[in-house]
């Protein structure tokens, strides 16, 4: 068992690496222990065990649309750092997720809801704003606050046993069943909603099929577990809605590429 006063060594390390960082476009501020680098190492490990368990899709026509979204959308998202990558995985779920460092992945059964490219770019925006908001870092933040007793910060992020190694992946958004994306606070997806609309719009994509996607998404049966713990789908498309004039602007200086491809 570990002694109090390690835990309180473990604590005042966390809290001398700590930081309060400014999120891009919603200007909100997070707290966080991890610097961006580590997170960015962890995403890609949990990238690699995603990819070699599950099943690359051979539609060829679906992967050069989902690349093309990804490029533009990670164009605009100002994280040239990131050496973003962009997966189809072959599965009925309507799923995505984008880990630390433009990690992107996609189920072939979130195109079905979609109907077109813009679409996707409004998931795409969503899921890379999960990434450029760091709040795979915010999760891990209070992961490792509300496990004090796992030890210091570098023990953890150093792989240590299978718990710590389940904690890290449950915090980067990827369960303890590699592949089954776990969702974020219900803060971080409206954050998410919020940002992602930026990028889809700025990135040539017309916002006003958000809101419309996720009517169609709604009627298909549900929310999928990355966004079970948002807000109903009423909701949901009426604060997008409501966004739209605020992104009008942005969408006027882009390509403008409009709904883009059918799927």
């Amino acid at each position: 068992m570990i002694s109090p006063r390690h835990v309180l060594v473990g604590v005042c390390f966390i809290l001398s690496l700590s930081a309060c960082v400014t999120t891009p476009e919603s200007g909100r501020k997070a707290f966080i222990v991890t610097s961006e680098s580590e997170e960015m190492h962890l995403g890609d490990q949990a990238y690699q065990e995603v990819l070699q368990k599950e099943r690359p899709s051979t539609n060829q026509r679906w992967n050069e649309i989902l690349q093309r979204v990804g490029r533009r959308i990670a164009a605009v998202a100002n994280k040239p750092e990131y050496q973003w990558q962009f997966r189809l995985i072959e599965s009925k779920e309507k799923n995505a997720f984008c880990l630390p460092g433009g990690k992107v992945a996609f189920y072939t059964g979130i195109f079905t809801p979609a109907q077109n490219e813009a679409a996707l770019a409004a998931v795409m925006g969503h899921e890379v704003a999960h990434a450029t908001a760091r709040h795979a870092g915010q999760r891990m933040t209070l992961a490792l606050g509300t496990q004090a007793g796992l030890g210091a910060l570098s023990q953890i992020l150093g792989g240590g046993t299978s718990e710590n190694r389940k904690l890290l992946l449950a915090a980067l958004g990827i369960g303890t069943q590699v592949g089954a994306v776990l969702p974020f606070s219900r803060a971080n997806e409206s954050e998410a909603d919020q940002i992602g609309l930026v990028y889809m719009a700025r990135a040539g994509y017309d916002p006003e099929e958000a809101p419309k996607f996720w009517g169609r998404f709604a009627s298909e049966g549900g929310a999928p577990t990355f966004l079970s713990t948002h807000p109903n789908s009423g909701d949901r498309m009426a604060a997008l809605q409501a966004q739209l004039p605020s992104v009008a602007a942005e969408y006027s200086r882009s390509p403008r590429y409009g709904q883009g491809d059918k799927l």
